[in-house]
């Protein structure tokens, strides 16, 4: 392996780190070597304190373990150890961390302003990210949260964003780990669509939901879709939501009469999807009118169940698969926390 000065020269993409299969990218590897005596110059280690573990995953380790955190740090813990990183392999989806810089290596350290002692969130999947866990300090079911002791890498490709010193680390983490569902309904909404946000009780729903009504603005309409009237509050006082159903998002036709109702039958311009369970494709499908746009945010979504559902429906609808990052988003979403005093009180009540 090649060497420069004391350092190991990495990939841009972070294929040195792949232990098998060989030729993969990180996030398609089964395993990674988190070893982190092995110095590469295009990598920034971190001291993780707070991993933010994707919905669908904490959902799948929490009915597995009954509730049982013994249990769920247990699972945790062994996939870690198998694999190199947090990826859970029953839902393929893992999640981010906040931790504070230890090093960055010579050859990134020209190309960034960052420096050790920096306060940051990945903005990467902890899928791709090389992790080591030491301990397992505390385990927040509630906010699908876990504090720790360990370490991980970010490549000289990976997105962080400095952790904002005007917003609790908790609610920024939480904030910043879906950060790319608002900002893509920043590039979809326009004013005067109506819109459907399924899931719009989640973290990432009420973003979506505050900036889907900030831009179709008020000749527009935000139509919020929870699958129970507990909690419901939180939507129905949100000043950005103009209509709230409740409904089962893996139940089609429920939804599809539901939605139905409140339009006179016209259906909706654009549907966002962030439901962390699998079986909700066509319920989003459904509701979304001929020509119109369907966003799925959920790590939970299959793509052939979308794809073949819409077109054994005859519904002429563009499928788009959530992409956690496009440029900006870290930004916009810290925005609305500022913005909101309504999402950064409820947030605080969730995550602080």
């Amino acid at each position: 392996m090649e060497t420069r000065g004391k350092e190991l020269v990495g990939d841009r993409y972070g294929t040195h780190r792949v232990i098998s299969p060989k030729g993969a990218l990180p996030q398609a590897a089964w395993k990674l070597d988190n070893d982190f005596s092995r110095v590469y110059d295009n990598e920034i280690l971190c001291h993780v304190q707070i991993l933010n573990i994707d919905a669908a995953s904490f959902t799948d380790l929490k009915e597995r373990a009954g509730g049982d955190l013994g249990k769920i740090e247990a699972m945790m813990l062994e996939i870690v150890h198998e694999r190199g990183k947090h990826q859970n392999p029953r839902t393929g989806s893992g999640g981010m961390f906040t931790g504070v810089v230890k090093r960055i290596g010579a050859r990134l350290a020209s190309k960034t302003d960052l420096a050790q002692g920096d306060s940051i969130a990945s903005l990467v999947s902890l899928t791709l990210t090389p992790l080591r866990i030491d301990r397992i300090i505390k385990i927040h079911p509630e906010r699908d949260q876990v504090e720790i002791r360990g370490e991980a890498a970010l490549f000289e490709s990976g997105v962080w964003a400095r952790l904002p010193e005007d917003i609790p680390q908790t609610l920024a983490l939480a904030a910043l780990d879906v950060a790319g569902a608002a900002a893509q309904v920043d590039r979809l909404a326009a004013p005067g669509m109506t819109v459907a946000v399924i899931g719009a009780r989640g973290k990432s729903g009420l973003l979506c939901c505050y900036q889907a009504k900030k831009k179709v603005g008020p000749g527009g309409r935000v139509i919020a879709v929870v699958h129970s009237s507990k909690g419901m509050e939180d939507v129905a006082n949100a000043p950005f939501v103009d209509e709230v159903v409740t409904a089962q998002a893996d139940d089609p036709l429920d939804i599809l009469r539901k939605i139905g109702h409140v339009t006179d039958n016209q259906l909706c311009d654009l549907t966002i999807s962030c439901v962390s369970r699998p079986d909700c494709e066509m319920g989003a499908i459904l509701i979304t009118r001929q020509g119109g746009r369907v966003y799925f945010f959920s790590m939970a979504t299959s793509f052939t169940r979308a794809a073949l559902g819409a077109e054994g429906v005859g519904k002429d609808v563009e499928l788009i698969m959530g992409n956690g990052y496009c440029r900006g988003h870290a930004e916009l979403t810290l925005d609305i926390l500022r913005e909101s005093e309504y999402i950064r009180d409820l947030y605080q009540a969730r995550y602080g």
